[in-house]
């Protein structure tokens, strides 16, 4: 590959990343989508790299999608889950994290439940980090994801306009989606209830709705974000019945509208809460094209980082 490398030596989120670095991670990702689907899924990129897997919160997706890619580049892969570590006999993050790199690892892909710790881990430790979402804040290699699933569908995003839905407030999609979408030059509109729409929104230049179908209308592309049950601890809305009259979507809702949109969710679903089956499953839907650029865009990032250890 003759791609030039980033203008960072981490990837901890997309409000300071540069418009030229998004272009060079969406580059080397179509090559890698090229990779992914030959019968030989590996290259030696990585041979000599070792990566190490920090999740101190649960996750599927992110994780697989993670490991799988760094298995197509044939980087040597360390998995730690904070639930079966030391952690839960009182280590403290960076003595756990000095200890893994004792080990002589390159890189760590964190996920963490609190704000802004790959970010302190940059300044206190040697190896490249990797920002696989952190609390609320930020989740970088979903956004790049999901913009370059959105330009595989539409093309240049310059004027697009693309519709964030659900719960923006404690959703760290949300926020690395507005940064990397507005760094490309779409328009974006939030929509959601009152309450789980963040008061600081307005200021970062996007517009508001409280109006599902009006915005449905507006938008060429909805991406779709779940209800996060888990990081609530009040009631946003009377009932999960209250928020599908208002807020979920359903085909009928679709087959309304003049054109047709592009529907995005960047899992897990919620079926028949944000999105009932027959939109998730419908020819509007990419959301297993998501899925699987998701490998190539992660391949992207590790490589491109990768490329810069010596």
């Amino acid at each position: 590959m003759t791609i030039s490398q980033l203008s960072t030596n981490h990837l901890l989120g997309i409000e300071h990343l540069q418009k030229a670095d998004i272009e060079k991670i969406f580059a080397t990702a179509e090559q890698f989508l090229e990779v992914i689907n030959r019968p030989i899924k590996k290259v030696p990129s990585l041979r000599d790299v070792t990566i190490a897997n920090l999740f101190f919160e649960n996750s599927t997706r992110t994780k697989l999608s993670f490991q799988l890619a760094e298995k197509r580049l044939s980087a040597d892969v360390i998995n730690f889950s904070a639930s079966s570590s030391s952690v839960n006999k009182g280590e403290t993050l960076l003595d756990t994290v000095n200890n893994i790199l004792s080990m002589k690892v390159d890189m760590v892909v964190i996920r963490h439940p609190s704000p802004g710790v790959p970010h302190y881990l940059s300044k206190h430790i040697q190896a490249h980090i990797i920002n696989a979402g952190d609390g609320t804040h930020e989740h970088p290699t979903q956004a790049l994801l999901d913009a370059f699933s959105m330009r595989q569908t539409l093309g240049d995003l310059r004027g697009k306009k693309i519709a964030l839905i659900g719960d923006i407030l404690h959703s760290r999609v949300a926020l690395s989606n507005i940064f990397c979408l507005k760094k490309l030059g779409a328009h974006i509109e939030v929509c959601g209830p009152p309450t789980l729409i963040p008061k600081y929104i307005d200021s970062l230049g996007v517009r508001i709705s409280y109006d599902l179908r009006s915005t449905l209308a507006w938008c060429d592309v909805a991406n779709v974000l779940r209800i996060q049950l888990e990081r609530q601890d009040q009631r946003f809305f009377p009932s999960l019945r209250e928020y599908i009259r208002y807020y979920g979507i359903h085909l009928e809702m679709l087959n309304q509208l003049d054109k047709p949109i592009v529907i995005m969710h960047p899992g897990p679903i919620n079926r028949g809460i944000e999105l009932t089956s027959d939109v998730a499953d419908s020819s509007h839907s990419i959301i297993l094209d998501q899925v699987q650029n998701g490998v190539a865009v992660r391949m992207a990032v590790l490589y491109l980082l990768g490329t810069q250890l010596h």
